[in-house]
């Protein structure tokens, strides 16, 4: 992997946007990932968050505006955002006829890395996979598998780190176990854009959130100034705070009609600036 550290941004995207024939899916999508940060695209389905993560993984090609992946454009440096990144999809791409230890060391060695086995055991621990590592991928639980998914991501050291959807399908206990291999990635000092429609998942997760619906980003900001775009409910005199559900479906709307987007877009990118 890249030893390349961008001095700005870890991601900066500007104006993107892009359409499949006459449907708009993005439509001058603009927001920046800190380095070593949880940044969370929030959307329901069909929001374009895929969209999103295709383009700045270099597979696929934006209309118009720009983007960049640690310092590097992903439309004119495309070998050297691939360098610098890893993708993990909605679902997890290993082989369940091998072992959790023979995945690992599989790519590490098709990554052409020295010691592939000491990088297995070392991946296999992190991610608290150790007792299992001699079982085939097959007999594993849905977040064991999602575990393995991402630890395999890790190998070579990406300094960026897509997660589309991570928790697709898993049950509570699976989505906890993911969840913490996520933080383990920051802690570690990965930056990390997940995509989500999970409301819980962002809240519990991001350093910061960005609502992507019908193509443009309509709020982005810390969990304490997305609730600080609603009024606290008191209920029998004692005050309530706004959850991330409360502040989403104010925002879109519900049905997908939007809300009052334009304002609170405003009020959270004003309180931004100096």
């Amino acid at each position: 992997m890249t030893t390349h550290q961008a001095t700005g941004p870890a991601i900066h995207v500007q104006g993107l946007q892009k359409s499949y024939k006459k449907v708009e899916v993005l439509r001058g999508v603009d927001f920046d990932v800190t380095q070593g940060s949880i940044f969370a695209l929030l959307g329901s389905n069909g929001a374009g968050k895929t969209t999103v993560i295709n383009i700045l993984a270099t597979l696929l090609a934006a209309d118009a505006g720009a983007a960049a992946v640690n310092g590097y454009d992903v439309a004119t440096q495309a070998a050297q955002v691939r360098e610098s990144i890893s993708l993990t999809g909605q679902f997890a791409a290993v082989d369940e006829i091998l072992t959790g230890r023979e995945n690992l060391v599989l790519v590490a060695r098709l990554r052409h890395l020295k010691n592939p086995g000491t990088i297995a055991e070392e991946l296999l621990d992190r991610f608290t996979l150790t007792e299992a590592a001699g079982r085939k991928v097959a007999t594993y639980s849905g977040g064991m598998r999602r575990r393995l998914d991402i630890a395999m991501s890790l190998i070579g050291n990406p300094e960026v780190i897509f997660l589309d959807e991570p928790t697709t399908g898993l049950d509570p206990a699976a989505r906890i176990e993911v969840w913490q291999a996520v933080k383990e990635l920051a802690a570690h000092g990965t930056t990390v854009l997940l995509t989500t429609q999970y409301l819980d998942e962002a809240e519990h997760l991001a350093d910061r959130i960005a609502i992507l619906h019908e193509g443009r980003i309509i709020v982005n900001g810390t969990l304490p100034e997305l609730k600080a775009l609603l009024p606290p409910a008191k209920v029998e005199y004692v005050e309530k705070q706004p959850t991330l559900e409360d502040v989403f479906f104010a925002i879109v709307g519900d049905n997908g009609k939007d809300g009052d987007a334009g304002d609170l877009s405003t009020t959270v990118n004003s309180e931004e600036k100096p």
